[in-house]
């Protein structure tokens, strides 16, 4: 299978052109407008390189070129049936098949005693701080995304899932600043915590 369907912009793209045909300006507005730019990195540069890539697998297919005023023409895309099975075949695979993924603060946390107690109590604090901020941000736009009764919950169901996994890793970022706190995490080569709060 192509790189492209492998790239979770490219699956937004397709999943975007599961519901109605769609020029890439629009698509990136419709992503950003449904907080997709929380879970798929999204700029104008890679989103005309996967719908290219696309393009070029026959999994999509230019429609029509619309001009809108002054606006420059655009080309609004459609899935093809070809493309419409890859993507259906590949969103199955991933739900149904749990990956490792390899996110960057888990290899970070596997060397967390590098920072000494003090520092790592203080590093996991604010990184608390920042899911907390991450947080209120996400769950507001879902508000808004659902409360505008244009976009059914299912279109916007990964941000639940990924506020799901944001408050898991509150829980654990917190409760782990506070076991190096009390001492309850111990930190080899140090007998003393005491006066560490």
């Amino acid at each position: 299978m192509a790189r492209s369907v492998d790239n979770p912009l490219g699956l937004a793209v397709m999943g975007l052109l599961m519901e109605r045909p769609m020029h890439p300006y629009e698509m990136a507005s419709v992503l950003r407008d449904r907080g997709k730019d929380a879970s798929v990195r999204i700029n104008r540069g890679s989103l005309y390189d996967v719908v290219a890539a696309m393009e070029r697998e026959s999994w999509i297919t230019p429609r029509e070129r619309v001009q809108e005023g002054n606006r420059p023409a655009r080309t609004v895309y459609e899935l093809t049936e070809t493309g419409r099975a890859v993507f259906v075949e590949r969103v199955d695979e991933q739900i149904r098949n749990p990956r490792r993924e390899f996110p960057v603060f888990l290899t970070a946390v596997a060397y967390l005693g590098a920072l000494g107690p003090d520092g790592a109590r203080a590093a996991l604090r604010e990184r608390a701080d920042r899911l907390r901020t991450t947080i209120a941000d996400d769950e507001r736009a879902l508000a808004d995304a659902l409360r505008s009764e244009q976009v059914p919950r299912l279109y916007v169901i990964e941000v639940e899932y990924a506020l799901h996994m944001a408050r898991s890793e509150l829980a654990w970022v917190e409760a782990t600043a506070e076991e190096i706190a009390d001492g309850a995490l111990p930190w080899p080569g140090r007998r003393d915590h005491e006066g560490e709060r």
